[in-house]
């Protein structure tokens, strides 16, 4: 009994001085880099596994840019660097890359990474039976060979303009581990071996995803000992659990951003809040091969029934953009000259009677008896779930009947998007920096687990893209881009809603991030973040 009494006292006490040590005004002390420490953040998707290239989406895309390696990287300020490559060169045509890869690096199970691996790499991208929707990007290489085991060739028959970010893109397996398997579907989906910071500590189905700190890091052991990444589907529970100091950063949405942390400044003593153009937009999609979306007259009624500056306004608060071509606000490669569909009712019902449709007695627009009527499908997203709401209103407003399905991301995906069986949807799409939008707008993209899900098949657009790809000349590919720009928006396949801000919040103790955010984003340098041990969650009361 004494024994636990004292215990009991020295764990008060303990428990009193961390709390001192997380006081307010501890946070900003300067303090060293520490090696260890556990950083938790939240994601609203699990990944469906950790082979990207297969998996295809964000969620696993994340959690693997963390365990493997790509040939090149981006640089804080989005130029290239060497990752698994140390350098390479380019010959005067544009064909032919040659890669010097580093020397003398293990995979984390300490078998020697070889230029096999990237050889073996890419014929699984290329392979027909892999269903995978990067393998176009792949394929236009004519020939990849290893000079040895630290020199590999990639050669194209023609000048392939974004040939560079391809490199950057894919994440090298490891062939000895993989040579006798089915890509896409083997364990090692599940159970990963890379060879970057980070390797797969557990992954727990519906609750989280542990990583620990590989020992044979191509760059070196990072700061943080380990990471772990919460599936925690609302952004609400989320921001509950990043109050409470159960997680230690999220993307928080606007009304959290705007109006909760100008409210209350006791979390502004403890939390940093970052905000960035983000890269990518939402819309709404509309399933071609379904009647009535293959009529372009439907389509553009739909848009001109809805409002997306009251869709910005009310769920982003403000803190986006309307756009009129698939390319980051400001960026080079934006259409500026495209004239957009704006809220307009009228010319709505304009486009939906020249189609054939008229009001019957229930007010629902209607053609040969039947109505127009369909379901909007959506992940687990409010910010997605609210723009749905806002769609369905205006659009029932005018005589369209619209239901909402939301479902669970893995589901939406594997279910839904993948199989083609949905009517509408409304998703994001991540944007690459360069202007190439083959796999997503190009008709031959529409196999299984393929981008071009929509169905979108036009024959100017198809050559668009092909002669995008090969030129070289940025002035010419500006005014290549600006056409697919114009035809997409003019057909309206889909419905460009915003592209909005990304708005991160992270806690103070996590040390290293940079203040004034550069353009690869506030996560460009997590390799450099540390807690110090003050701070750190299993050495403190919470």
């Amino acid at each position: 009994m004494h024994k636990f009494l004292a215990l009991l006292i020295i764990s008060l006490v303990v428990g009193c001085n961390n709390n001192q040590n997380i006081d307010k005004n501890n946070y900003d002390d300067p303090t060293l880099p520490e090696s260890g420490g556990a950083l938790t953040n939240a994601m609203i998707g699990e990944p469906n596994n950790l082979i990207a290239m297969i998996a295809g989406d964000s969620a696993s895309s994340a959690i693997a840019g963390q365990i493997f390696n790509s040939l090149l990287k981006y640089d804080e300020n989005l130029g290239f660097e060497g990752d698994l490559a140390d350098s390479w060169t380019i010959s005067d045509d544009y064909k032919k890359i040659t890669f010097n890869l580093k020397q003398d690096i293990k995979w984390a199970d300490d078998e020697p990474f070889t230029c096999e691996d990237v050889l073996f790499t890419w014929k699984k991208v290329t392979d027909p039976d892999t269903r995978t929707p990067y393998g176009s990007d792949y394929q236009l290489v004519n020939s990849a060979s290893c000079a040895n085991n630290h020199i590999f060739i990639a050669e194209y028959d023609e000048p392939y303009a974004p040939a560079l970010e391809t490199w950057a893109s894919l994440h090298i397996l490891p062939e000895h581990l993989l040579k006798d398997e089915n890509i896409n579907d083997t364990y090692f989906s599940l159970n990963p071996t890379g060879s970057n910071y980070y390797a797969l500590d557990e992954w727990t189905t519906g609750q989280q995803v542990k990583l620990k700190t590989n020992p044979n890091s191509i760059h070196g052991r990072p700061l943080l000992e380990k990471k772990i990444t919460r599936i925690i589907p609302d952004l609400s529970s989320q921001f509950m659990e990043l109050i409470a100091g159960n997680i230690d950063l999220m993307n928080i949405n606007p009304i959290q951003y705007s109006r909760v942390f100008p409210s209350r400044s006791e979390l502004n003593d403890k939390i940093n809040l970052y905000k960035e153009m983000g890269n990518g937009y939402t819309y709404f999609g509309f399933n071609l091969k379904k009647k009535p979306f293959n009529d372009v007259n439907i389509r553009k009624a739909i848009s001109y029934a809805i409002d997306k500056e009251e869709i910005i306004n009310g769920v982003l608060l403000g803190l986006g953009e309307e756009i009129t071509s698939p390319y980051k606000p400001g960026t080079y490669w934006e259409n500026k000259s495209i004239n957009k569909i704006s809220f307009d009712v009228s010319k709505s019902r304009e486009l939906l009677e020249k189609s054939g449709y008229l009001l019957n007695a229930n007010n629902i627009y209607e053609k040969d008896g039947k109505p127009l009527a369909f379901e909007i499908l959506t992940n687990q997203n409010k910010q997605r779930e609210m723009t749905a709401v806002l769609i369905q209103r205006r659009l029932q407003d005018i005589g369209i009947d619209v239901s909402i399905r939301v479902i669970e991301w893995a589901s939406f995906v594997n279910r839904f998007i993948k199989t083609g069986e949905f009517e509408a949807v409304v998703l994001g799409w991540s944007l690459s920096l360069d202007p190439d939008q083959y796999s997503i707008w190009h008709s031959s993209q529409q196999g299984p687990g393929q981008f071009n899900f929509i169905g979108y098949n036009n024959p100017r657009v198809d050559t668009l893209l092909e002669n995008g790809r090969k030129e070289l000349d940025n002035e010419k590919r500006k005014q290549i881009y600006d056409e697919f720009s114009k035809i997409i928006y003019d057909e309206q396949p889909i419905i460009y809603l915003y592209a909005g801000y990304g708005l991160t919040a992270i806690h103070k103790k996590i040390k290293g991030v940079k203040r004034i955010t550069p353009p690869a984003g506030v996560f460009h340098n997590d390799y450099e973040w540390y807690i110090p041990k003050k701070f750190r969650r299993n050495e403190m009361s919470l």
